[in-house]
Parts: structure tokens; sequence; C-alpha cells
């Protein structure tokens, strides 16, 4: 018991998957903050429950779901059950699914998720099966598994993603707003100061900036400034100069926002992403923290996607049929 509430996670990429970030993750106390993502979010659950505030309300994805975020769609996380809540999620950029969805669907405009729930234990299956295919190094299989749960999913549950267009005067002050905040990151102005600066009053500028980006000045500086942490770290730079860079007061200071929006904190996110990059091609191994999960997940099912004895409803993932399923037909990733 003691083991099943203990919390943990790996976020990592994969040279091969470009474009693509991946998770691994059980938490138990966690609760991610109101934020946003700039790529996709396909969170496939395999124990527990992960409640999320989305739109206007809480969104329950247990067991056999997926949790679906759009890119720059304000968001929460948190345990729906005692036990939490152990998923694997994929988050492929803008470009990638759109690319898969000019392919695959006849979507037209930016393609996207119409429902943030999708109970689907065939994709959440998938998702799984590409994480498992980057950590043995079979690039073939993570890439072919992820544009068919990526097609699946926009067959079954896929839509066009509004146009964000700047019309209304609110929605302009908005953008004027934030681009001071993205220019002044390190040193950004109080309400009161940004608002004289831009000719208005500090609650008309606190609704219209709520209004258009779904979260308070404030809240929206402090996601920007974890999101260019990121790419800070990415780029190699050390945690502690990457917080001040970004605006944070020192990198304690980061480390309680970035874990509470990424999942991870900013040392291990960094250090995953240069063990990937120093590993080179070969096979990759999971740390031991995951071995067990791994272990039990692949007692029902081979990477290739194939049942083990006992266990015939896995399904094989050949090109995806009309219906988003993917088919049983010769050329599929397992012959």
């Amino acid at each position: 018991m003691a083991d099943q509430r203990k919390e943990r996670a790996r976020h990592w990429q994969y040279d091969e998957l470009p474009g693509v970030d991946l998770l691994r993750a059980r938490y138990v106390r966690k609760t991610f903050v109101r934020h946003t993502h700039e790529h996709f979010v396909i969170a496939a659950i395999a124990d527990g429950v992960e409640v999320f505030h989305h739109g206007a309300g809480d969104q329950y994805a247990g067991a056999g779901s997926l949790a679906l975020v759009n890119p720059d769609t304000p968001h929460t996380g948190r345990a729906g059950v005692p036990e939490g809540w152990r998923y694997g999620a994929v988050y492929p950029s803008p470009g990638v699914v759109a690319a898969i969805a000019a392919e695959t669907t006849t979507l037209r405009g930016a393609p996207g998720f119409a429902t943030p729930v999708l109970d689907d234990p065939y994709t959440v299956r998938l998702v799984h099966q590409v994480l498992r295919a980057t950590d043995e190094g079979n690039a073939l299989a993570a890439d072919t598994l992820l544009r068919v749960a990526v097609t699946r999913l926009l067959r079954l549950n896929g839509g066009t993603l509004p146009r964000r267009e700047v019309r209304t005067a609110g929605a302009r002050l908005a953008a004027r707003a934030r681009a001071v905040l993205e220019e002044r990151m390190a040193a950004p102005p109080t309400l009161e100061r940004l608002a004289a600066e831009l000719g208005t009053g500090p609650f008309a500028l606190l609704r219209a900036f709520r209004d258009t980006y779904g979260m308070p000045p404030h809240t929206w500086l402090t996601d920007a400034r974890v999101r260019r942490a990121r790419r800070l770290l990415d780029a190699g730079t050390a945690p502690a100069q990457a917080a001040l860079t970004v605006g944070f007061t020192d990198q304690p200071h980061l480390n309680r926002h970035f874990s509470r929006i990424v999942g991870v904190p900013p040392g291990s996110y960094q250090r995953e992403r240069k063990n990937v990059q120093d590993a080179g091609p070969g096979l990759l191994v999971p740390s031991g923290a995951w071995q067990r999960n791994e272990q039990r997940d692949a007692r029902m099912y081979r990477t290739d996607g194939t049942a083990r004895e006992g266990n015939p409803t896995a399904p094989s993932y050949g090109t995806p049929s009309a219906s988003g399923s993917p088919s049983d037909s010769r050329g599929s990733p397992s012959e």
C-alpha cells in the first residue's frame, strides 16, 4: 500500500519523435494550478481518477479514458480518488497534429479535440505502447503508434479549433497587456501601472484579460515564465540561472511553480532531456521507479500491440480504418 501512494514522474523527449513531449506519472497529492500548454495534451489514465477544471466545470477521467486538452487552453489537475491516478501522456505539437490530420482525416482548419474526456481503452493502450516503444528505442513502432493514436482520436473526437481573432476592444486591450508582460517578464509592472500605461483602469484590464485568456494577468505571467524556463532548460541553462532570467526570485521559487505546472522539478526535467540526448540511438531503459508498472503492463501486451497468451483482446495496430480503428490487415507494424 505504501508503494501505491508514492508519487513519481518522468518527463522526457525522444529524438525520433520530434515535436512531442512524453510523460509517465503517478500522483496522489499533486495539484496542478491553472495553466496552459503550447502542445496538445493526450493523457491516458491507467489507474485511479484525475479531475481537471476545463471550460465551465470539472472533468473526470478514470481508468480506460483519456484527458484531452487543446493548446493554450487553461486547465487544472488533481486526484479524484484517495489513491490518486497513474497515467502516461504524449504532448504532440500543433504542427504534428495538423500534419497527421491533413493526411488521415477530412478536417479543415486547425484540428483539435471536441470534448475533454473520451472513454476509449483502445487508445489508452496505444498511448502507453508509444511510451514503451521509446523506452526500447523502437523508433518505427513509436512513430507508427503515435500516428495511429492521434488519427483515431481525431476521428472519434475531432473538430476544428475556432480562430482567435482580436475583434473586441477588450480583447485588443488584453493582447496589448500580454505583449507588455512578455517583453518585461523579468520585471513586470503592477496591475495599476500596467493599466495606466494602456490607458485604462485596473479592474477593466483585469476583466478583459481574464475574459480573453481564461486567467488573470499574474497567473498568466507565472505560466509564461515556466514556459520560457522550459525552453532555457532545454537549451542547457542551469535551473538557478533560468529562474532569475524569467523573473523568479531564486531556484526554489522556480521549483515550486515549475512542479505545479509541468509535474516534475526543473532539475529532473533537465536531466531527463540530457540523458536522452547523451544516450543517442539504441536502447533507452526507463528509470527503476517505473519497472514494476511496465512489467505489469507487459504481462498483458507486447510493445508491437499483439496480445500475450490469455489476453486475446489486444488490438493490432495497422492502418487506421474509416471508422478510426486500426485495422487487422497485413502490413501492420507487428508483421
